[in-house]
């Protein structure tokens, strides 16, 4: 009998990644592994990336991108999430990009910086996602300290950049115009950085004004869509993510599988989703912590056939989108957090 199980399609996963990486051209394409790359694995999916053709990682936190150094990823690595406790000379010393939206972040990196070991800085706007990223009217300030670290020889403004909030084109548009804004300020300061970016998964595919010079794919990459009208199939991109279990018992037309919302299954979705077994899809009746069981009564199910709760759609289950769409949330969620607990069989 087989056990619980995420398998994850790497050729798959190549496949979305050169996909978007030639809908971006000729911007660069960083590819984000937050979140262990969204729970499909950390370093084995930054190196599939490499193959793919992405140039660079986008790691969030700085420990994730000591841990892709530590594995032998040389690429340009991304760190913004950062704070006062962030260990920024590990960092420099790494050799990991980092992004920053206030002086005293600037000011931390510097003082462990220096000119045989400069800091590369992104400089980071708010455009209207209020998530990070200086003020407008904090910028300035916060390009002038760059400046002066830089004239220092102790750090190297390598972009500028922001996040979009997504929440309409309209939004959009008016992100983008306030980040070229942003960027006219810093020229007139004197600030001429090798990169602007500013898209992600959204606006890299449906706006390509907001590409500029790299763009930072996410979930799109990991065969989900970032749309709510668009099926990652209607863009030309593969689920990369399936998850399995056996059948463990049938009694009186209910089986059990040992699966359940401990591995990141959604509670909501009893009552309208469905699991997969032999090509068959079957209703959910009841999830627990480790567990699930199904109304099987409509067909034949024997103990140790694997059941899919998601997967590529090949036999006829259910997506990430289908999932996030029964539980009210996002695909994102729905494949990370199956990525906290199960181990991962590693395709293609």
């Amino acid at each position: 009998m087989s056990e619980p199980r995420l398998e994850i399609d790497l050729a798959a996963f190549r496949h979305n990644v050169t996909t978007l990486a030639e809908l971006a051209a000729p911007a660069r394409t960083m590819l984000a592994v937050k979140a262990n790359a969204y729970g499909h694995g950390l370093v084995p999916l930054a190196r599939a990336a490499l193959e793919a053709g992405a140039e660079s990682r986008a790691v969030l936190e700085v420990p994730t991108g000591l841990t892709l150094r530590d594995a032998g990823i040389t690429v340009p690595l991304f760190a913004w999430l950062l704070g006062p406790h962030t260990d920024y000379a590990a960092a420099v010393t790494a050799g990991i990009d980092l992004g920053v939206s206030a002086r005293w972040q600037v000011e931390a990196i510097a003082a462990v910086a220096s000119p045989e070991r400069k800091a590369r800085l992104h400089l980071k706007i708010d455009t209207g996602l209020h998530r990070n990223g200086a003020r407008p009217e904090d910028w300035p300030d916060l390009v002038s300290v760059a400046l002066a670290a830089e004239r220092e020889g102790r750090v190297e403004i390598v972009g500028l950049w922001s996040h979009l909030a997504d929440a309409s084109p309209e939004d959009d548009a008016e992100a983008l115009s306030r980040f070229h804004d942003a960027v006219s300020v810093a020229a007139a300061l004197g600030c001429r950085p090798q990169l602007l970016h500013l898209a992600a998964s959204s606006a890299g595919i449906r706006m390509p004004e907001a590409r500029l010079d790299v763009v930072r794919f996410g979930i799109a990459a990991y065969g989900i869509s970032p749309f709510d009208d668009r099926s990652a199939r209607e863009l030309g991109l593969r689920p990369v993510m399936a998850m399995r279990a056996p059948v463990v018992k049938v009694v009186d037309g209910i089986a059990t599988v040992g699966l359940g919302n401990g591995d990141g299954i959604q509670a909501p979705a009893v009552g309208s989703a469905s699991v997969a077994i032999g090509g068959r899809r079957y209703p959910i009746l009841t999830l627990d912590i480790d567990s699930m069981t199904l109304d099987v009564s409509a067909g034949v199910v024997a103990v140790g056939e694997d059941a899919t709760v998601f997967g590529p759609g090949d036999s006829g289950e259910a997506g990430p989108e289908d999932w996030a769409r029964w539980a009210d949330t996002i695909g994102d969620e729905i494949v990370a957090r199956a990525g906290e607990r199960l181990p991962s069989v590693y395709l293609g």
